[in-house]
């Protein structure tokens, strides 16, 4: 059983030009109030890039969309939530295929311009009637205006609590406006990144060519989707596309603003990375894992990891307990070189650990920090290093096992 939906948090980011959006309940899902099929639109060709999982087992949607990506030509993505279509052998494939063609066919396009996602249960085969109606009918409700939007982020969920949306304007039109960005992502457990357990969609009105579409979006991803993890099981489904459409004017970005383009895609996914582990299932804090003097990313990302999948770091944190020894060990057996003598340990700005020793610390008032305040900050140096990297996931509660006790096989 899902849990109870919250309300999207702050204001509705703009659709950018060019897009209309929408988003039904079909049947796909049992729960009547919970949208199923999601379908974006662009209104001319768009740019499409792809990173996916890298899970040897992966849904059908996943191959069908890898083999299209990075191009051109794109008219539409359809999202189903409900059914992973994963594991499903040839049958999966001819269901993705068809999926596309029917979306092509609602929107006035051809097959080869769709896009296809999918999420929820593995193993169970899609009921084609109920997507061929659900298909047609949302792509009667197509618009732009914010009710399209959150019923269009709505369909992308499965135990997610809340919708995930994010978006920036950058750079300048040849107009004298900003380009428009937004993203869209679900996930809230699965969350194991490599590519990170979710869907995610990014949206443009800016031009890019596939070349630079494919290489920002992966830099975005490895630093943001990559970094995320809410219990370390990798899915079958993950897909994270960005839609460039140009509809904003203005041949394919270069220079300052394609630069302009790169931060807006990185704020925008580290955005939603960040509101994936705050929504992870059952959690009651996220948590930011900064560490410094690494000796290179890679490095970096294995100490941050190896704290994030901890399930004891990750109980502690869901008890306010300020337990430096869990996190201490977690670095020590990531698998990567450093001088323990150096390494310093701040949880919340609290020094808890210097010098291969711990450092006298008020247990209570950092109890109470971690208590008080929904993100836990831990904060690891290792030495003099270049390597940095922020990872974000989540404690680990009793709901959380509850929920995947529950969920339906």
């Amino acid at each position: 059983m899902a849990p109870a939906e919250t309300p999207f948090r702050g204001p509705i980011p703009p659709l950018p030009q060019g897009f209309q959006v929408s988003g039904l309940h079909t049947g796909l899902k049992r729960n009547p109030t919970r949208e199923d099929i999601s379908l974006i639109v662009s209104d001319r060709p768009a740019t499409a890039a792809g990173v996916y999982t890298q899970n040897l087992v992966f849904a059908a949607p996943v191959a069908f969309d890898r083999d299209r990506t990075p191009g051109t030509g794109f008219r539409g993505v359809v999202i189903n939530s409900g059914n992973a279509n994963a594991c499903t052998g040839t049958q999966g494939e001819s269901d993705t295929a068809a999926m596309a063609a029917l979306t092509a066919e609602a929107i006035g396009s051809i097959e080869s311009s769709v896009l296809v996602m999918s999420t929820g249960i593995i193993g169970e085969f899609l009921p084609m009637d109920t997507v061929k109606t659900g298909i047609r009918a949302v792509a009667n409700q197509l618009a732009g205006d914010e009710d399209s939007v959150m019923r269009a982020a709505r369909g992308f969920l499965t135990t997610d609590t809340r919708p995930k949306l994010a978006g920036e304007a950058f750079g300048k039109t040849p107009s004298g406006e900003k380009y428009q960005m937004l993203g869209i992502a679900k996930g809230a457990a699965m969350i194991g990144p490599k590519l990170a357990t979710m869907l995610g969609l990014i949206l443009t009105d800016a031009a890019i060519t596939p070349e630079d579409a494919q290489r920002l979006l992966y830099r975005a991803t490895d630093l943001s989707f990559n970094c995320v993890s809410v219990d370390g099981h990798m899915s079958t489904n993950d897909t994270v596309l960005l839609l460039a459409n140009g509809a904003a004017g203005g041949e394919p970005l270069t220079g300052k603003n394609l630069d302009a383009l790169e931060t807006a895609l990185m704020k925008t996914c580290d955005a939603l990375a960040r509101e994936i582990a705050d929504d992870g299932e059952g959690a009651t804090h996220v948590i930011r894992i900064e560490i410094t003097g690494a000796e290179d990313r890679e490095d970096a990302r294995r100490v941050a990891r190896a704290i994030a999948d901890s399930p004891l770091v990750k109980t502690a944190i869901a008890g306010a307990d300020p337990n430096w020894g869990r996190i201490v060990s977690a670095a020590g057996y990531a698998g990567v070189s450093f001088n323990p003598g150096r390494l310093t340990l701040r949880v919340n700005g609290f020094e808890l650990f210097k010098n291969a020793s711990p450092v006298g610390f008020e247990a209570e008032k950092v109890s109470k920090s971690i208590r008080e305040n929904r993100e836990t900050l831990i904060e690891i140096n290792l030495g003099d290093g270049p390597g940095t990297i922020r990872f974000y996931t989540s404690d680990l509660t009793a709901e959380y096992v509850r929920l995947n006790a529950d969920y339906h096989t």
